[in-house]
């Protein structure tokens, strides 16, 4: 899979922004699947986390935004990424790469219903990430935060990739 390029030719935006989420889940995956539990468990960067983590937070992060934000859907431990909650900045894990794997696609899947069942300007539903009485943000906002969430953390990835075993490019 090629990252989505530009052109004339995306009349819907909705459909681009799904094509960019599968591209970055699927390079998230390509980037994992060979790593050993050793390289996936490990951190080569100061701030200390490690790819099996990135993983986790990516996974968390894109149903915290739609599932739990945009449809205010209550969710089993939102903030499960993080080491205590969401105010730590922590990120953590217990779970196995391809339990985490398989919630990056089931996510991509409901995020997938979520953008195809809605218009990019309706607003977030209130009571589940955004409280009542607050101004809830639109789809098109919420789907601008994800990729640039997913869009960052590939390229710390990458890096990371290149680090330990001087993997590089794209798929």
């Amino acid at each position: 899979m090629n990252l989505p390029e530009p052109g004339s030719d995306v009349v819907d935006p909705a459909a681009r922004f799904l094509d960019y989420l599968d591209y970055f889940r699927a390079e998230v995956r390509r980037k994992v699947a060979d790593l050993d539990d050793v390289a996936l468990n490990a951190s080569v960067l100061p701030s200390g986390w490690t790819p099996i983590q990135l993983v986790a937070h990516l996974a968390h992060m894109e149903r915290r935004w739609l599932v739990w934000g945009f449809l205010a859907e209550q969710v089993d431990d939102p903030w499960g990424d993080h080491l205590d909650g969401a105010e730590s900045g922590v990120w953590a894990t217990d779970r196995t790469l391809d339990s985490l794997l398989t919630a990056l696609d089931e996510g991509g899947r409901r995020t997938t219903e979520i953008v195809t069942s809605h218009d990019l300007m309706d607003h977030a539903a209130t009571g589940g990430r955004f409280p009542a009485g607050e101004p809830a943000p639109t789809l098109l906002s919420i789907l601008f935060h994800v990729v640039q969430e997913y869009a960052r953390h590939m390229g710390h990835l990458d890096v990371v990739r290149e680090l330990i075993d001087g993997t590089t490019g794209e798929g």
